[in-house]
């Protein structure tokens, strides 16, 4: 040992353990070889099981805090559609007037700015994920190669899942109000 490194005694060594066997145990009987064989306890070992907990922790936090984000990122989505909704009801109560006028029911408004919402919803959707793999294809192109991106068909999934409901729970009240508009103070307003 000497010859090889100018030192006399080992700096580490790496232990490989079966899939079938407990790590635990692994290092159980190490440490106790270890102990018989110099007489001394004077070393660490390093269980990779305490490193994948660690990975694991971390990562899960880190899911955590983007979900958290996605779900402010979606409730604020959903109050500008609401108020972009409200704009467009206020901007058109002449319209809604004439249409109840000839006969539309309170539902046909109230369906008709619905549909509208959950367009919204979906287009800006469809322009998120079209955002996403720009900057993915950038990022893969410019990173190298120790930098990429993954697209998950789920994730493409989930977006026009949640696109949906959060057009119509955010688009209810701009189409409620806009059904609910009295036809002759709709066709005074200008």
């Amino acid at each position: 040992m000497y010859r090889m490194l100018g030192t006399s005694y080992i700096d580490r060594f790496v232990v490989l353990i079966d899939d079938d066997t407990p790590s635990a145990i692994a290092e159980t009987a190490i440490s106790e070889l270890i102990k018989s064989r110099y007489g001394t306890d004077d070393f660490n070992i390093m269980n990779t099981d305490s490193i994948k907990e660690t990975v694991q922790s971390t990562t899960t936090a880190i899911t955590l805090l983007i979900s958290s984000i996605a779900i402010i990122s979606l409730i604020v989505g959903g109050i500008g559609v609401m108020n972009i909704m409200l704009v467009s009801v206020t901007e058109r109560t002449s319209e809604i007037g004439v249409r109840m006028a000839v006969g539309a029911r309170q539902s046909d408004i109230l369906g008709q700015f619905l549909i509208e919402a959950v367009l919204v919803c979906i287009l800006g959707g469809v322009l998120g994920i079209l955002l996403v793999f720009g900057v993915g294809s950038l990022v893969n192109k410019f990173g190298g190669d120790s930098v990429g991106v993954i697209y998950s068909p789920l994730s493409i999934v989930v977006v026009f899942v949640c696109s949906t409901p959060i057009g119509i729970v955010f688009g209810f009240l701009p189409a409620r109000n806009a059904s609910r508009l009295n036809p002759v103070d709709a066709l005074a307003h200008h």
